[in-house]
This record gives C-alpha cells, sequence and structure tokens, in this order.
C-alpha cells in the first residue's frame, strides 16, 4: 500500500494516513518536533511491516518493530519509549482503535544516569570561547536554567529587564514559569535586542511576513505578527519556508524562524574543544550545571525545581548527588594511610 506515504493531493478525497495523523497532532497544539517525530516513527513502522495498513497488523508487528529498534538499530531506551508512543498515538487518536495489547507491549526501561555538570571553572572557558549569537544563547543557558528550545523560542516581551525575570512560554509539558535574569545578561541582551530591532525594521519596510504566532493569534490580533513585543530575540539571519501554513490565509509562507538549534549546538561542541573540557558538552549540560551550581550555592531544591520547570521534585533530585562531596562523603582508606 505504498499510497500510504504519498503526499495528499488537491482532488477531493479522504487524506492520506499520515496526513491524517498530522492535521490530528496539529488541531491539539502538539509542537511541530514533537509532530515531526511521531509522523517519522509512524512512517518507519509502516514500511518495515512492507507498507501494510496499520490497522492489518496488531501486537505481534509492533512487537517486531520495536524489537528491530532495541536489537538491530541498538536505541536508546528513550528513543524506543517514543517510538512507542507514536504508534500508540496512531492506533488509539488516528484510527480509533482501543487495542488492549497495545499498552501490554514491553516498554524499555530507562537506566538511571547521573547528568554530565561542568565545573563552574570548565563553564567560564566554555562561554569564553563561545562566540557571537549562538555564545549568547549559551549564556542565557547556564544563567537562566531554560531548555535549548525555550531560549530559542523567546520573544521580546518575555525579557523583563526591569524586574531582573524571564517568562518562558510552553515549556516542556505545555507550561509557562518564570525564571531569573542574570545581571551580567542584561547589557549583553540589550545590545542583543538593539540588533535584532534593526533586522526587525528592514523586514517591515521590505514587506516581509511576520513572525510565526501560536493557537490562531494572528487571526486574532492581525497585526501582533509584525509588532515588536512578538518578535524573537534569537531570530535567523536566514528565512525559511514556515511548513505550517499560515492561520488567516492558509498559505504557506517564508518567515524568519529563530535561530535553529543546530547552530548552537554546533558552536558549544567547538567550543568545549577549545577549551580542552574533556566532558561530552551539549547545550542541555548547560542547564545541569545551573541546577548543580545553584544546589551547591545553598539554594533550597524547590527554589531550583520552580526555576527548572519539573513537575516533581524527585526529578530535581537527581542534582544532589554534588552535595555528596567525594562519592557520598566517604573518606577512602587510601586517604586515610
Amino acid at each position: 500500500m505504498a499510497s500510504l506515504l504519498d503526499a495528499p493531493t488537491d482532488t477531493p478525497r479522504q487524506p492520506k494516513l499520515l496526513e491524517r495523523l498530522r492535521i490530528h497532532l496539529r488541531t491539539r497544539h502538539y509542537s511541530i518536533r514533537t509532530e515531526e517525530a511521531y509522523i517519522d516513527w509512524a512512517r518507519r513502522f509502516i514500511l518495515f511491516h512492507g507498507k501494510r495498513h496499520p490497522q492489518e497488523m496488531g501486537a505481534a508487528e509492533v512487537e517486531a518493530f520495536l524489537s528491530h529498534l532495541a536489537v538491530d538499530r541498538q536505541v536508546s531506551a528513550s528513543t524506543q519509549n517514543q517510538a512507542k508512543a507514536a504508534i500508540l498515538y496512531l492506533y488509539k487518536q488516528v484510527l480509533g482503535m482501543e487495542l488492549p495489547w497495545l499498552d501490554e507491549v514491553v516498554q524499555a526501561r530507562r537506566p538511571r544516569r547521573l547528568p554530565v555538570v561542568l565545573t563552574p571553572g570548565e563553564v567560564r572557558e566554555l562561554l569564553l570561547h563561545a562566540e557571537g549569537t549562538a555564545g549568547l544563547v549559551a549564556q542565557v543557558l547556564y544563567g537562566t536554567g531554560m531548555r535549548l528550545m525555550e531560549a530559542l523560542r523567546l520573544r521580546v516581551k518575555d525579557v523583563e529587564f526591569a524586574r531582573r525575570e524571564i517568562v518562558v512560554r510552553e515549556g516542556k509539558g505545555n507550561k509557562d514559569r518564570v525564571t531569573v535574569l542574570p545581571e551580567n545578561l542584561i547589557a549583553p541582551l540589550q545590545a542583543q535586542l538593539q540588533k535584532v530591532r534593526v533586522l526587525h525594521e528592514k523586514d517591515r519596510a521590505a514587506g516581509l511576513p511576520g513572525v510565526y504566532l501560536p493557537h490562531a493569534l494572528a487571526v486574532k490580533y492581525p497585526d501582533a505578527d509584525r509588532s515588536w513585543a512578538w518578535q524573537w530575540v534569537f531570530p535567523s539571519p536566514l528565512r525559511a519556508l514556515d511548513p505550517r501554513p499560515d492561520a488567516r490565509t492558509g498559505q504557506a509562507l517564508e518567515r524568519r524562524h529563530h535561530l535553529y538549534p543546530e547552530s548552537v549546538q554546533r558552536v558549544v561542541r567547538g567550543a568545549a574543544q577549545r577549551a580542552r573540557i574533556a566532558k561530552p558538552v551539549s547545550p542541555h549540560v548547560l542547564r545541569h550545571s545551573f541546577a548543580t551550581h545553584l544546589l551547591q550555592a545553598g539554594y533550597d531544591i524547590r527554589t531550583v525545581q520552580e526555576l527548572l520547570g519539573h513537575a516533581d521534585v524527585s526529578t530535581t533530585m537527581i542534582y544532589t548527588h554534588v552535595l555528596n562531596i567525594g562519592g557520598r562523603g566517604v573518606l577512602s582508606p587510601l586517604d586515610a594511610l
């Protein structure tokens, strides 16, 4: 059934299965990254079983696909569980099939790993070697504890210089929260906004489309996408075609999106190499370091939980391993000789 994977045409007929999945996800306001991941896993599942329709398959086919991921592809437990979640969504939400066996399909157990944490000295060296706009993003990640996509999706209106705080909109779990705005970031961010303002005025003078607005706000507030308050704090230097159609016209528009996450990841990796940090360093490590260093400084774990946006304090507890100096505070017998 090769037609399952074909792009929908303009002929008046039922959308293809993957297009139905896309429409369902967008109707429920799933993020664009979740949408892309779920559609990709559904496509892989169909291709793995010779393009058979999911309605013709059952528990054996799902388990075979998940086993293939674990044994042949050797993916991580979190990747395998994401694939299962995508297939679960396809069957229950899109096809409307209540299949009791799907909940019982074996789920990979995620190993409990301690996060990679940099020392304050390593963070200092890393940030010194991270240059440009991506380097400023790295400073924001360490200074606020935000996730990478939360920082890249930051809008001008959400940076409160007077109150020394940043409002994180639609973070993980679609929740808003408030985090700290470090004093040392005020001047760099103000300089960044001055550059963004110049770029914004050039785009407006050229008559280019405004930024993407979530949840049909472009319809409710027709001029908001071109207003200064809604602009990205870290816009991309290039424009690209928006994968989501415009809420007013239904057409695909070429917009100026925020900075690409790969750009920041590349700069952080390069900075870690130049700083000769012998640890696997990614932008998310700066979030781990933020939480760890706050706990080391004596801040309450509930405060750290709120700044990170964790729903449960048990998630934040992973960072308390640093409070046990020298391997759970034990004096090695070697040091007693």
